[in-house]
């Protein structure tokens, strides 16, 4: 018997929904996209719908952890170490998804964007730290991947509003010396 999480025509469908609401977010702001809407242009039911997502928030929450997924690749990310090249690479991927919301969902939804986006890092990162240290749980690693999360999030904001014409990958190149090598402070 096939696990209902893997079965072909609920993964279609929560598909479907998922394709329906980013082609609706495209010609519509969020809070103008309705239950109706979405089932209408996917051509499903309501309870269709209910059975996949608890809400129209449910949706925006979890089409966002999944396009920023695709985005980050986390099949790469998960067995590479953390460098600089991970790095650039990461922080083009939060820039890249973040343009790509510009134009839908964003306005009013900057938190859940945000804690989605932290949230993601987070957990890429701290696979990227056990891995790259060979161990399998630690405390410390995890409080210093919420720690590049919150990082990685706030420059991505930053250089948003820089406006200087600056590239993501130049942007973030001036601060990685100092996040690989950690920052060194000596008291004279």
């Amino acid at each position: 018997m096939t696990n209902a999480k893997t079965d072909p025509r609920i993964l279609r469908t929560r598909k479907l929904i998922m394709d329906a609401f980013m082609e609706l977010s495209g010609k519509k702001e969020f809070k103008d996209i309705t239950v109706k809407d979405i089932t209408t242009e996917a051509m499903i039911n309501r309870a269709t719908f209910y059975y996949h997502f608890e809400d129209i928030y449910d949706l925006l929450e979890k089409v966002l952890s999944e396009v920023l997924l695709v985005n980050l690749d986390c099949d790469f990310y998960q067995n590479n170490d953390l460098n600089e090249e991970s790095l650039v690479k990461i922080f083009i991927a939060i820039t890249n998804f973040q343009k790509s919301l510009s134009n839908r969902c964003h306005r009013g939804y900057e938190d859940t964007i945000a804690r989605i986006i932290r949230e993601q890092l987070e957990v890429v990162l701290y696979k990227m730290l056990l891995n790259q240290n060979k161990i399998e749980v630690d405390e410390g690693l995890r409080i210093t991947a919420v720690i590049l999360s919150w990082g990685i999030y706030g420059a991505s904001v930053e250089w948003r509003r820089d406006d200087k014409g600056m590239l993501p990958e130049e942007f973030i190149k001036l601060a990685i010396p100092s996040i690989i090598s950690g920052v060194n402070i000596t008291k004279e």
